[in-house]
């Protein structure tokens, strides 16, 4: 069960753990998030993308059994879902559990699967956001990848981050760059996403990734010509935004 947690009690531990933490490395960010009774029950959400592997390998390390999160949108490429498979054997992840939108969801408001092209928050919501919220309802907190290097969205990443005043958002691989990852691939020996040599350094789903050029940015190839960067598990608008979609005899009603 998720602790109870005023949301006073939670913003000052938060400020706390980064405070303690704010010279520690990655691992022991990870440690203490995973061991520390106080912190509550977590999960890592992973997208087995050009980067996952990382902290994948970091989790099955310090502690292995940690519930992995996949959102399968039912739009990712076909190498990604490949990749999955291949590193949940290879890491020996044993509580990992996919999710995917609610067939009723998608059939209703994408029934013929190209909400992305006229409105790619709502295709995000509906496929990401809304999955990812039902599957962390039984967690005081979750695990991510994210990095300050990736965006300007980005830049001022902590390691512990209070959400919505509900729970803690870890992100351990926070003050990470392009070279520690590198790095920990190669010493490793860690099998790389096959999209990356084909230049995708930043992979979503297949409708919404392009490859991307010399000199972009490496998240350039997200939602390419877009004024969006983020998917939506993280920030629409500046903000953290979560919530259900609108049920189907709400949205009959606003169309009255």
């Amino acid at each position: 069960m998720p602790l109870e947690m005023p949301p006073s009690v939670l913003g000052a531990r938060v400020a706390a753990l980064n405070e303690r933490y704010r010279h520690h490395s990655a691992t022991a960010v990870l440690e203490r998030a995973l061991h520390d009774p106080e912190v509550g029950n977590l999960a890592l959400v992973s997208s087995f993308g050009a980067e996952s592997v990382v902290l994948l390998h970091l989790v099955s390390v310090v502690a292995p059994g940690t519930p992995v999160i996949f959102i399968d949108t039912q739009m990712l490429f076909p190498e990604t879902l490949e990749y999955q498979r291949e590193l949940a054997q290879r890491l020996n992840l044993t509580d990992l559990r996919t999710i995917r939108a609610d067939r009723r969801d998608t059939d209703f408001a994408d029934p013929d699967g190209t909400l992305h092209q006229f409105d790619a928050d709502a295709c995000c919501l509906l496929r990401k956001v809304v999955p990812l919220e039902r599957a962390l309802g039984g967690f005081d907190g979750w695990i991510t990848g994210r990095k300050r290097f990736q965006s300007g969205t980005r830049a001022a990443l902590a390691f512990f981050e209070n959400e919505e005043d509900r729970r803690i958002k870890v992100n351990p691989l926070a003050h990470w760059g392009r070279e520690d990852l590198e790095d920990y691939i190669v010493n490793n020996r860690l099998p790389r996403h096959p999209l990356v040599a084909k230049g995708y350094p930043s992979i979503g789903c297949a409708p919404c990734t392009s490859p991307v050029r010399e000199g972009e940015d490496p998240r350039a190839g997200r939602w390419r010509g877009a004024k969006k960067d983020e998917c939506g598990i993280h920030f629409i608008d500046g903000r953290v935004v979560r919530g259900p979609l609108p049920q189907q005899d709400d949205r009959k009603e606003n169309a009255a």
